[in-house]
């Protein structure tokens, strides 16, 4: 049987041929696969790497939220500050909206406070006026009356005067009322004026949290509605795996358990992560789980969350949607072994 492989690998075009008929009998060619690091290391990757008894894996991508930053208001867009990939701050400008015509509104609405104030002087003015003329009013009622019980006045004098004392107490009633009016027409400016600001404060679109932008929706110039998407950002203090396991391995995690990352873009490394989820609900269920067999089939999702304090240090680092495996320790009095023991980036 040696021979016969040795002659079909004699020829170049059966060569891999002959490599996967020698991998399926568990044959080794002489002069072959010894000679060819290359060769090895092929043949390597196709030999299944057993885990220690205690441990389980399973394979996923990397996510993270996403918040969708959108337009409150119709309108315009100004101006976009932001492109795909930028990393911002929480409360960082990314785009704005044409404003014009609502800082027209806020000219008036000032304009309108204005006015309301000088209304208000003028009220008070009046109103010192008018109570001037009421303790005259008043003084000289008093005098007559004096005089009408000595017998000097007459009893058309006092009604004169008591006419006069009621016509400034109502006008003193008059000024008060139009310092109300003028009291509660500033008021109004300035509510007016403080949602205007709103509005203004609402079109400028900003970061609710630190992250990365992963999409731009929309340019500068375009009209949208209420509601419109404009940016999609992706949080990077909220990274982490959905791997599913089966239901014997889900048994046996715990909230916060340890657990091990490894990308396949850069399996070089070892990243820490926890367990933040298990589903209490199995998500893949045969059709029929009357047997053990069949449960056992069962699978529920997990979710794996890195650290904060990590994706901060490596924030320029991390990238959403890469795939990789997950390494689960499901016995925890073992200890970790050496291949999976963390190794990050120095």
């Amino acid at each position: 049987m040696l021979d016969a492989l040795s002659k079909l690998s004699a020829s170049p075009s059966l060569r891999w041929r002959t490599l996967a008929l020698a991998l399926a009998f568990g044959l080794a060619l002489p002069g072959v696969a010894p000679a060819n690091d290359k060769l090895d290391a092929l043949i390597a990757q196709f030999r299944p790497k057993a885990l220690p008894e205690g441990f389980s894996s399973a394979n996923g991508r990397l996510e993270s939220e996403q918040v969708e930053i959108a337009t409150k208001l119709p309108g315009r867009i100004a101006e976009v500050l932001v492109k795909e990939g930028d990393a911002v701050d929480q409360g960082q400008v990314l785009a704005r909206m044409d404003v014009a015509d609502i800082r027209a509104q806020l000219s008036a609405a000032e304009a309108q406070e204005r006015r309301a104030q000088q209304a208000r002087v003028l009220a008070e003015a009046v109103i010192a006026q008018r109570e001037s003329e009421l303790t005259l009013a008043e003084q000289e009622l008093g005098r007559v009356e004096a005089l009408l019980a000595k017998g000097f006045a007459t009893d058309q004098t006092r009604d004169q005067r008591r006419a006069a004392k009621n016509v400034a107490d109502a006008g003193l009633n008059a000024a008060k009322a139009s310092q109300s009016d003028a009291v509660a027409a500033i008021d109004a400016a300035r509510a007016e004026i403080v949602r205007i600001h709103t509005i203004l404060d609402d079109s400028e679109l900003k970061a609710p949290r630190r992250g990365r932008i992963e999409y731009r929706l929309a340019q500068s110039g375009e009209v949208l509605g209420a509601g419109s998407r404009v940016l999609t950002l992706i949080d990077l203090t909220d990274v982490y795996m959905t791997v599913f396991v089966p239901s014997h391995v889900a048994a046996r995690l715990g909230y916060d358990d340890d657990a091990r990352l490894i990308i396949d873009a850069i399996p070089q490394y070892v990243v820490p992560s926890k367990v933040s989820f298990v589903a209490s609900e199995a998500q893949f269920t045969p059709k029929a789980v009357e047997t053990q067999e069949e449960r056992e089939k069962l699978m529920f999702r997990v979710k794996l969350t890195l650290p904060p304090d990590l994706l901060r240090k490596y924030e320029n680092e991390v990238k959403t949607g890469v795939r990789g495996m997950a390494y689960l320790r499901v016995d925890h009095a073992k200890d970790w072994p050496e291949a999976l023991k963390v190794k990050l980036p120095q």
